[in-house]
């Protein structure tokens, strides 16, 4: 059939749309042709018998993927006119621009052939009533589609060989840097490296992301973040540290000296979305141990990761979690001798004294039927606090000691890195002084940024210094004199006080 006799009254009446698209915003940029060729569609509709009041240009999908119609605002705006039935004409370069999915490519095509919608490209005009047309259409999409896998299947197994050899260049996390002949090596800056390896030692001591965070934000310590992006490419800046980051740095097996590649698997949901998954070990693509060095080891890594399961709660597992507040001694470690499920502790204040009961409630609380349990705490307690005391021997208060030892060194290390903090804010200062002083007094504007940038610079500066002081007046010192060694070693004697049962740290802070 000849292509202006596919084109009727019926259809001149309604509108002309043409849709514009590119893959990325570099493709809008560089390949100005291929979008100029598109728009050059418009006068196809007018030869066809369209005016300009009846053509229609969208092209706000300039820059998305045609792989999907979920992020396309401008195609699913083309199917709602179609739909409607306020369209005659649907216009495209070549099929791979309207859509590169067989799924949103034939319902287009479904709604047009209900509508009597023709549909122009470059080679021609087809009616999707016509079963000829409608055949070509169908072979267009599989073959555009079939494009796009092979596309990403050349790229992907590009990436995948590089990966293979551990050659794969991904972006330095915080604590790493490409080194001169592409190696990944530990970032030469002493700040960045402390504040990685604190929040590892942090998380080795607490068992806990929530409490690194709660450690740094009380030591006032931040985290430094590296640009990648914009004019401040390279640049450290140092940030709070937020929960998400923890458990990011602590997932990542790079940290143990591992590459990896392949983690994840990307897969469309029903509404057409993707979404990520994370593979078992056994199923990642590349795994290469001691590619390069490591803030922990292999070991660590996986230990971290039971430590982190055994943390979650959200999952329904059946786990003692981290440590919690409360002067319960057994709070998350009870099992209930009954039915062996875990039993959770409720506190309740009787004459001035905080008591604590241990609760089996769990499968009445999903059955509907009674507690199974309820146990006094205050006896346990007691059996276990003495049963404590009878194994504190003169070798355990050298522990507490040793302890002390390990607690004074870890202060050392965070006094090191604020300071390190203030140092950094100094040399910034510093540098933005020497600026100031080396710009011609004829250039009025540019002095003048450079003195706002000084005087930004010294405020920054003594912002952090006296939060140095602040800090360090608040914690003060943490020496043991000789006449305190042997009063903490006396404790082995007479350990319990007043009733009370202390344990070795708190047996310092007494003596002390």
């Amino acid at each position: 059939m000849n292509a202006q006799a596919k084109v009727t009254a019926d259809h001149l009446r309604k509108q002309a749309i043409l849709y514009v698209r590119q893959s990325t915003l570099h493709q809008v940029k560089e390949n100005r042709e291929s979008t100029a060729l598109q728009y050059d569609l418009k006068h196809q509709a007018q030869e066809l018998g369209w005016n300009d009041q009846q053509t229609v240009v969208i092209d706000e999908d300039l820059g998305h993927s045609g792989a999907t119609a979920t992020d396309r605002s401008g195609f699913q705006r083309l199917v709602a006119e179609v739909s409607l039935g306020r369209v005659g004409l649907v216009m495209g370069l070549n099929v791979s621009r309207l859509a590169r999915n067989n799924a949103d490519w034939h319902r287009l095509l479904e709604i047009c052939a209900l509508t009597g919608t023709l549909i122009v490209d470059q080679d021609g005009i087809y009616d999707p009533n016509h079963f000829n047309d409608r055949l070509i259409l169908g072979l267009k999409g599989t073959m555009s589609e079939a494009e796009l896998y092979m596309l990403r299947a050349r790229l992907i197994g590009g990436l995948l060989n590089k990966a293979r050899r551990g050659e794969l260049w991904v972006r330095p996390l915080t604590g790493y840097v490409y080194n001169e002949s592409q190696r990944f090596v530990f970032d030469p800056d002493a700040q960045i490296q402390g504040a990685v390896r604190l929040l590892f030692d942090t998380f080795r001591r607490t068992g806990s992301a929530g409490q690194v965070v709660k450690y740094f934000s009380k030591h006032s310590i931040l985290w430094p973040c590296r640009l990648f992006e914009g004019k401040r490419d390279g640049q450290v800046v140092y940030r709070k540290l937020q929960r998400g980051m923890v458990l990011n740095i602590l997932h990542n097996p790079r940290y143990a000296g591992a590459f990896v590649y392949g983690r994840t698997r990307t897969r469309k949901g029903p509404d057409g979305r993707s979404h990520i998954c994370s593979l078992a070990r056994d199923n990642w693509q590349v795994f290469l141990p001691n590619a390069h060095p490591g803030y922990i080891s292999w070991e660590e890594y996986e230990a971290n990761q039971a430590r982190l399961r055994g943390n979650g709660h959200s999952e329904g597992r059946d786990s003692p979690g981290p440590a919690r507040e409360g002067n319960a001694l057994l709070q998350g470690l009870v099992l209930c001798g009954r039915c062996g499920l875990r039993m959770t502790v409720q506190y309740r204040d009787r004459k001035d004294r905080h008591i604590s009961n241990y609760v089996c409630a769990r499968r009445g609380i999903e059955t509907g039927g009674p507690t199974c349990q309820f146990v006094v705490g205050t006896g346990v307690d007691e059996a276990v606090g003495k049963a404590a005391v009878e194994a504190v021997t003169p070798a355990a208060l050298d522990v507490a000691l040793q302890i002390f030892e390990e607690l004074r060194a870890r202060k050392a290390e965070v006094d090191r890195l604020r300071h390190a903090q203030v140092e950094r804010a100094r040399e910034e200062a510093e540098l933005a002084q020497r600026q100031y002083r080396l710009a011609r007094p004829e250039n009025r504007l540019v002095v003048d940024t450079l003195e706002r940038q000084w005087n930004d610079c010294m405020v920054k500066l003594a912002q952090a210094e006296a939060e140095y002081q602040r800090a360090t007046k608040e914690e003060g010192t943490l020496e043991l004199s000789t006449d305190t060694k042997e009063r903490i070693g006396a404790l082995a004697s007479d350990f319990p006080r007043d009733g009370k049962i202390r344990g070795p740290q708190r047996a310092i802070a007494s003596a002390c």
